[in-house]
C-alpha cells in the first residue's frame, strides 16, 4: 500500500516508517517540521490542522496512519486550546481528508489513528479492558478520547473508509537512537544512571504500576491495523504488553548500567495505584505479540541508545 504517516519523525513515526518499508510499502512521510532532510522516501509538509496541505497529502494513497499529536498530559491544561486544536481537530481533518481521497479515487482509505491508554481514566478495574466505559480523565485523555469519536464516526458513515484506533500505554525503548520523551519515567532514570540529573524524583512509595511496550511492537501493531482497517470497519484496540512498579524499573536500570540512580521520595499527587491493558483483543482478532517489550529489553535498548 501506499501509506501516509503523519507525525512520521517523531518517536514512534520513526519505528513505523522504518516497520513499513521494511514490509514493502510505499511510505509518504508527513512533518510540520522544517529542515527535514529526504532520506530516500517521499516526505510532503504540512500542519495537520491545515485541510488544504491534508488533501494534498493523502492524494492517492491507499491507507493513513496519523500519529501527530502534542502528547505531555500535565501540558495538555496549561496548553488546553493548542491540543484540542491539534489533537482533536488535526485529527478530524486528516480523516475528512482520507474519506474525501476515498471517494474521489473511487477505493477505499484505511485509517489507523494512535490514541492512548489515557482515555480511560483511573478505572478500578484492572487490567483495562476496551469495552470498559470511559471515566472522566486528564485533558490530554479527553482530546484524544474526542479525536476517536470523530475518526471512528467517519468510518460508521462511509462504507469506503475503514478506520482503528489504538489505545497506547507507555511506549517505550528506542529506536533510531530516540528514547521518546525525555519526561517520562524510563528516560528519566537512565537520565540519573548517567550523571544528567542529580536523583529521580518519585512521587509516593514507587510502588505505582504502569503497563510498559517497545515501541517496535507498537509499530507492528500498526501494521497489523492497517491490514485490518477495512472498509466500513471500526475496531479499537489496546497495545501494552509490561506491567511493572516505578521502583522496578529503577532497579532493571541499576541492573542494566551497572550505575546507582539515587532516589528522592515526595508526596503522592494522587497517582492511580495500577494502570494496565488488557491486550486479549488485539492479540486474539489481530495476532499481535509483543517480542520486544520485557522491561529488561526496553531499558538496555534506552540505554544502549544514549549512553
Amino acid at each position: 500500500m501506499r501509506v501516509l504517516v503523519t507525525g512520521a519523525f517523531g518517536f514512534v513515526g520513526t519505528a513505523l516508517v522504518e516497520r513499513l518499508t521494511a514490509a514493502g510499502h510505499e511510505v509518504r512521510a508527513l512533518t510540520s517540521r522544517v529542515g527535514i532532510a529526504s532520506t530516500g522516501r517521499e516526505i510532503v509538509h504540512g500542519d495537520v490542522r491545515d485541510a488544504t496541505a491534508m488533501r494534498h497529502a493523502v492524494r492517492d494513497v491507499d491507507g493513513v496512519c496519523h500519529l501527530a499529536a502534542l502528547a505531555r498530559v500535565r501540558e495538555a491544561r496549561e496548553r488546553a486550546q493548542e491540543y484540542w486544536a491539534v489533537n482533536h481537530g488535526g485529527a478530524a481533518t486528516v480523516a475528512k481528508a482520507a474519506a474525501e481521497e476515498a471517494a474521489r479515487a473511487g477505493r477505499p482509505v484505511r485509517f489507523v489513528l494512535a490514541s492512548t491508554g489515557a482515555v480511560y481514566g483511573r478505572p478500578a478495574l484492572q487490567p483495562i479492558p476496551e469495552d470498559l466505559p470511559l471515566q472522566d480523565t486528564n485533558d490530554y485523555g479527553e482530546t484524544k478520547r474526542a479525536a476517536e469519536l470523530d475518526v471512528l464516526g467517519a468510518a460508521a458513515a462511509d462504507a469506503a473508509f475503514g478506520a482503528v484506533a489504538l489505545r497506547l500505554f507507555n511506549v517505550a525503548g528506542a529506536v533510531g537512537g530516540r528514547t521518546g520523551d525525555p519526561d517520562t519515567i524510563i528516560p528519566k532514570t537512565l537520565a540519573v544512571a548517567r550523571g544528567d540529573l542529580p536523583a529521580l524524583r518519585i512521587n509516593g512509595d514507587g510502588a505505582a504500576v504502569r503497563d510498559f511496550v517497545h515501541v517496535r511492537d507498537v509499530a507492528r501493531a500498526f501494521e497489523l491495523a492497517l491490514e485490518h482497517a477495512v472498509p466500513g470497519r471500526q475496531a479499537v484496540f489496546n497495545v501494552g504488553a509490561t506491567g511493572a512498579r516505578v521502583l522496578d524499573v529503577v532497579r532493571t536500570v541499576r541492573d542494566v548500567t551497572g550505575r546507582e540512580v539515587p532516589v528522592e521520595h515526595h508526596p503522592s499527587r494522587g497517582e492511580a495505584p495500577m494502570l494496565l491493558a488488557d491486550t486479549r483483543r488485539i492479540r486474539a482478532e489481530l495476532g499481535w505479540q509483543p517480542r520486544h517489550s520485557d522491561l529488561r529489553t526496553i531499558v538496555a535498548d534506552a540505554w544502549a541508545a544514549t549512553a
